[in-house]
């Protein structure tokens, strides 16, 4: 007795949803929070790996030998505050001549760090703050949750596109005009928001725990605000938006100051 073209979607849908929650269990440092995560860790990095090696040869890096300096101190005391979080990993701090006002660590732990970013960090707490929260999204496995989450969308439009196409062609066309900007909204750009928020709280207890005052990180954030604002950068739509509100981010940065202080032991 042959399935009927819905029983036999919804089948393979189950069936897919079962290997995703079979494959995908992981638990993100600090928070604790549960991840979908269908990418390796060996995946990742090596993807990781090779990105920075690309990047160092086509973006210049910078030879101020004062700013190289406080990199990798900073660099080097976050790392070694990591611990356990990012067993495998391969620390390389870079400076880049960008006027950029950005950072990064790719899988792996590669961080980069752009020279516009540092008029803002202006210290080494504000420093602190921003290779924290980078090297948080490498120890968070961010990057690989990221790939995992698309895959898990494509593979959920796919099927859904099927099944309604299977019903009537015309609702599977509309289904698949749509689904790419709604699962964006929906979906990505939420989880995307997510992890930044989480990057934030565990880099706070990194920065804490490798000797910088967490404090540091409203004094920057704050900074950083005022800089977007002048940039007009805050004049996109919160829900269009791959990181939460200046506004969100400080606030929320006050709110876990205890929590990160009970990790904060000041450097000598």
């Amino acid at each position: 007795m042959f399935k009927k073209p819905g029983i036999v979607w919804l089948t393979s849908a189950l069936s897919v949803c079962v290997l995703i929650a079979w494959a995908g269990c992981t638990t993100a440092p600090v928070t604790g929070r549960y991840q979908l995560n269908l990418v390796s860790d060996a995946d990742a990095t090596q993807l990781g790996l090779s990105s920075f090696d690309s990047l160092k040869k086509s973006t210049p890096i910078s030879k101020d030998a004062r700013i190289n300096a406080m990199v990798q101190k900073v660099g080097q005391r976050i790392a070694s505050a990591v611990g356990n979080d990012l067993p495998d990993a391969k620390w390389e701090f870079v400076v880049f001549e960008s006027q950029e006002a950005n950072a990064f660590c790719l899988p792996g732990g590669k961080v980069g760090v752009y020279t516009g970013l540092l008029p803002i960090t202006q210290n080494e707490d504000g420093l602190a703050t921003v290779i924290g929260h980078e090297v948080a999204h490498a120890t968070a496995r961010h990057g690989a949750e990221r790939m995992s989450q698309e895959l898990a969308v494509k593979y959920g439009g796919d099927l859904l596109g099927a099944g309604l196409s299977a019903k009537d062609p015309r609702y599977g066309a509309a289904f698949n005009m749509a689904f790419p900007t709604t699962a964006k909204l929906a979906v990505l750009l939420p989880y995307g928001r997510k992890q930044e928020s989480e990057a934030d709280r565990i880099g706070l207890t990194y920065m804490a725990r490798a000797g910088y005052n967490p404090a540091g990180a409203v004094a920057f954030w704050q900074r950083f605000a005022a800089f977007n604002k002048a940039q007009g950068s805050q004049n996109t739509p919160s829900f269009l938006r791959t990181h939460p509100l200046d506004d969100i981010r400080i606030a929320d940065l006050q709110k876990w100051q205890a929590e990160a202080k009970q990790a904060y032991q000041p450097s000598k």
